[in-house]
């Protein structure tokens, strides 16, 4: 049991570290004859890097990727197509400073896995968390980029919508806005606010959480399964995976605990001949499976672990310490989890879409 695969019949094996030499993925179980280039995938893996604006870490990664297998030249096109085997993704580590961690090697830093994955495996890799940083979730922009492609006329977006406790105006959505600003944020007023509060939180050396919202649109009706594969059972459990993330929900959410049952059924009408629903408080899934509504799920992260002011830990010994967390950090993990969180809907829609295909034909 290796704990490093996600999916069904969609399946992607994360490999790699921190500050290792390279890290990627495998994709698995994509179907044949999809046309996949290396910038299909890099203009993703461009949205998630770091070092793009005072507000992310200064590590400077360019997050290349590079496709080792899994592609070749279709007959007709001559361009590069999937051929439904094992898609093999690599990311180089360029800019690892290693020697930041040096003063922490023996600490456990309060927020961080670091106690806890010395406990179960008795060993950890103290340079920027090993296997637990949230340098993993390139390789699952990467193989996300991949799930985009298989279900057709699927198109998956996302947006920052709060930052500590300065929430977006609804009333002032603007997916374009969303690409205009370093926030991912969808309203433009907010995301100059958002600006001044972060760089009061980076200046102090400190962190702030933040909620995500994710959607999808063109998901067909009848994706999921009722009991066990449930859609939005799958897709909490595919955010709940993502570094730092607290807490998922779906459609309306915790909300609806303070809504009546009036409020919150989605009431149907005929229109131009087919069933519509007037209102979308489920989220595009009813029962487990997708409704053909659009898919909406949130979740929020936690203030990033890594930060200067000194905090009250132990070490490996037993003693007890005060630990200060150098190196480059993000004073808000929320911004870049944006293109991370897109991805993981991608994987698990991506992976229902054939669950369903093999199951009902198609």
């Amino acid at each position: 049991m290796s704990y490093n695969s996600f999916g069904h019949m969609f399946r992607m094996t994360t490999f790699g570290e921190s500050h290792g030499p390279a890290l990627g993925c495998v994709v698995d179980g994509c179907p044949p004859n999809i046309p996949l280039t290396e910038s299909d995938i890099q203009h993703f893996l461009d949205r998630r890097k770091p070092g793009q604006s005072r507000f992310t870490t200064q590590r400077r990664e360019p997050d290349t990727v590079r496709i080792l297998s899994g592609v070749f030249e279709d007959a007709d096109t001559g361009g590069p197509v999937t051929t439904g085997t094992p898609i093999a993704l690599m990311i180089e580590n360029v800019d690892q400073r290693s020697k930041d961690y040096g003063d922490i090697k023996d600490k456990f830093r309060p927020g961080h896995a670091d106690f806890t994955y010395w406990a179960k495996y008795g060993v950890r890799d103290y340079r920027g968390g090993g296997r637990s940083s949230a340098r993993e979730t390139a390789a699952r922009v990467a193989a996300g980029a991949v799930a985009r492609k298989v279900v057709p006329g699927m198109a998956v977006r996302g947006a920052l919508v709060q930052i500590g406790p300065h929430k977006v105006d609804r009333e002032r959505w603007d997916w374009a806005e969303v690409e205009r600003n370093p926030f991912f944020c969808p309203d433009a007023e907010t995301a100059a606010l958002w600006a001044d509060y972060l760089d009061g939180i980076r200046k102090a050396g400190s962190s702030v959480g933040a909620v995500i919202e994710v959607t999808a649109s063109g998901v067909p009706a009848g994706l999921g399964a009722p009991v066990y594969a449930k859609l939005d059972q799958e897709i909490a459990s595919a955010l709940m995976s993502i570094n730092a993330v607290k807490g998922v929900e779906i459609g309306a959410g915790f909300a609806s605990a303070e809504l009546t049952g009036e409020e919150n059924a989605d009431e149907m009408r005929m229109i131009d001949g087919h069933p519509e629903f007037l209102s979308n408080k489920a989220g595009g899934i009813l029962g487990g499976i997708s409704s053909g509504q659009e898919i909406v799920a949130r979740f929020v992260v936690k203030p990033t672990s890594s930060i200067l002011s000194p905090r009250r830990t132990v070490d490996k010994a037993g003693q007890e310490t005060d630990i200060v967390t150098k190196g480059r950090h993000d004073p808000c993990v929320g911004i870049r989890a944006v293109p991370v969180g897109e991805a993981m809907l991608a994987l698990v829609l991506a992976d229902h879409y054939l669950l369903h295909r093999g199951q009902m034909g198609g």
